[in-house]
């Protein structure tokens, strides 16, 4: 089904790693992909995880974050930037500015809940 989704029908939940989330599209009906607005309070840093079976492509939209991907920092995030995450790869971003750090996190195929690993 054709539709728009309007930012205020995906409330934002609490996720465990760290981060608030906003599914802003996740569907069945649309099996290769979603797309989530993830917010990253400053000074906070996500849990180290991976997403099984999954591309991850990070769109930074507002602050600045240092990634690290396979345990090596691998730079800061800018608004406007992107980076593709392959699947099954450990990662986490750290807000390294004053506000939130806000992007999207779009997965193909899409974001399961049982896709999400996290790494000791």
């Amino acid at each position: 089904m054709t539709q728009i989704i309007r930012h205020d029908q995906t409330p934002e939940y609490y996720f465990q790693e760290r981060c608030h989330i906003a599914e802003l599209l996740n569907s069945s009906d649309c099996p290769g992909l979603s797309i989530a607005r993830a917010r990253v309070e400053p000074g906070v840093t996500t849990v180290l995880h991976a997403v099984r079976g999954a591309d991850e492509i990070y769109y930074l939209l507002s602050g600045q974050g240092e990634v690290e991907i396979s345990g090596q920092t691998i730079g800061t995030m800018q608004p406007g930037d992107v980076l593709r995450i392959p699947a099954d790869t450990p990662q986490r971003i750290t807000n390294t500015g004053n506000e939130d750090l806000v992007f999207l996190a779009i997965c193909t195929p899409r974001f399961e809940e049982g896709r999400y690993v996290e790494i000791s």
